[in-house]
């Protein structure tokens, strides 16, 4: 079990040296009928993309090179198993909820969680049990989630199944999942981590503690974010009291059954490259990661904010390779300067919302691509800085859950004007993306302050999604209620 092999790649090396004659699908057979797709994406790419065969093994059932690549990806995170995904993290996510949940068990977690996990509430009927976070007041952003809130959650709600943590979040912050962990399973919940943005945390020194290392059941890693493969690849780790038969099952719900063999191929590569290489690699990106702070800060207006947020509790850790930039104090929402940055400086940032802006970092980036971002964003200060009188600060509005997502997504709706749905009950959900995290969710309660902030960050320019309604000027509200 060298970390030094990548089988599923070495597989489809073998395969293309064997000039197959294809009779089976895809139909471009080898780029041949489709010379566009050649001349966008290479011949090397499109040979190699293919049907699941048997010297290529299967993902729904593998047996050789895809179960050896599962294998040494185990091996690399520390985990008792783990299964390559191709329907992104998201679908990671809803295997771990799917996996424990089922319709009427409760699962406890906080309301700052990707939309993929209400998603996968919808589908199974499990209740939500939020433990809402509390608020970085100067910032505006949701932290982790204090132990006394976790413990308190898990005292009043003995019969959940499952505890789930967001480790670390969008912004880079971490809860203590040791003891998180602990806590549950002192009660016999399983945990289950998002770890969409940790991947480095496996590989590399002063990095917070990673899912497996904290003894969590159930972890899900992008490795397309900070491990550098393919987009929409992802890892499912599982710690060893989960039944991976039972999980494999669960993944095969949802999952394709035509696996693509340029994913796979990626994570295969991409594991490899970390193990190998990771260390050193993600120690030059915390380095970069301090050094861009140190040079936003000082231009003056700018916050990016790193470890001396750390309190021990709520923000129990920091993820050092976080760029994370509040900007309120120049007088522009994180969503305007993302958009100044694009339109022009040609950067493209990662997402920007109403108070902060996030420069994702990772093993593809240089110094002089940061200095460029450190100019831009004094050339931003000096040419667009005004009074931030009558901006709004909060992120993060604590919901009022009225029906699970279940029973509200599928009831009977009706649409209204946002402007008019004040006090009904949301049918859908509401959100900027990224980051993905709802503003609304099915079941929750629309109060007058949520209206003000979706017609705020609909004013200023942030990616709005969720609703049927494309332009998002109504709402599904359940009927009668």
């Amino acid at each position: 079990m060298s970390q030094e092999k990548a089988p599923i790649y070495e597989a489809l090396e073998q395969f293309r040296r064997m000039r197959i004659v294809p009779f089976d699908v895809p139909g471009h057979k080898h780029g041949r009928g489709n010379p566009e797709l050649v001349n966008l994406l290479g011949s090397q790419c499109v040979s190699i993309d293919v049907n699941s065969m048997k010297p290529l093994d299967n993902l729904c059932h593998p047996v050789s090179v895809i179960k050896e690549a599962e294998q040494l990806a185990a091996k690399a995170f520390g985990a008792a198993g783990a299964f390559l995904m191709v329907g992104g993290t998201t679908s990671s996510v809803q295997t771990m909820i799917l996996t424990c949940c089922k319709k009427g068990d409760k699962i406890i977690l906080p309301r700052n969680v990707h939309r993929s996990v209400i998603n996968a509430l919808v589908l199974c009927g499990a209740t939500p049990i939020y433990v809402n976070p509390d608020v970085d007041n100067r910032l505006g952003i949701s932290l982790g989630m204090k132990l006394e809130q976790v413990e308190k959650a898990i005292q009043e709600n003995p019969d959940a199944v499952a505890v789930f943590v967001n480790n670390p979040t969008y912004y880079g912050i971490c809860s203590n999942l040791r003891e998180i962990v602990k806590l549950a399973h002192d009660r016999n919940m399983k945990v289950l981590v998002d770890e969409a943005h940790g991947t480095h945390f496996y590989f590399g020194e002063g990095f917070p503690v990673n899912a497996m290392d904290a003894g969590a059941d159930m972890a899900s890693v992008s490795m397309h974010k900070s491990g550098g493969s393919l987009t929409q690849s992802s890892f499912l780790l599982i710690g060893k009291n989960m039944h991976p038969g039972y999980v494999r099952q669960i993944i095969n719900l949802t999952q394709t059954t035509s696996a693509s063999y340029l994913l796979l191929s990626s994570l295969d590569i991409s594991r490899r490259n970390l193990a190998l290489r990771g260390k050193e690699s993600f120690q030059r990106v915390a380095e970069l990661a301090e050094y861009a702070r140190t040079e936003i800060n000082r231009i003056g207006g700018y916050y990016a904010f790193g470890n001396e947020l750390i309190n021990q509790d709520s923000i129990y850790d920091f993820d050092p390779t976080k760029l994370s930039v509040h900007t309120l104090e120049i007088g522009l929402a994180g969503i305007e300067v993302y958009d100044i940055l694009r339109d022009d400086y040609d950067i493209q940032i990662e997402f920007g919302d109403i108070g902060n802006m996030l420069a994702y970092l990772s093993i593809g980036d240089r110094k002089q691509e940061v200095e460029r971002l450190v100019s831009a964003l004094a050339d931003i200060k000096r040419r667009y800085q005004k009074d931030k009188t009558g901006m709004l600060t909060q992120e993060y509005l604590s919901p009022q859950v009225v029906m699970t997502p279940q029973e509200s997504f599928y009831s009977e709706k009706e649409s209204l004007p946002v402007e008019k749905t004040e006090g009904r009950i949301c049918g859908e959900f509401v959100m900027c993306y990224p980051p993905g995290i709802p503003i609304l969710a099915p079941g929750e309660k629309i109060t007058g302050q949520i209206i003000e902030y979706i017609l705020y960050a609909k004013d200023k320019g942030c990616s709005m999604t969720g609703p049927e309604d494309e332009k998002i000027e109504n709402l599904n509200v359940v009927k009668g209620e």
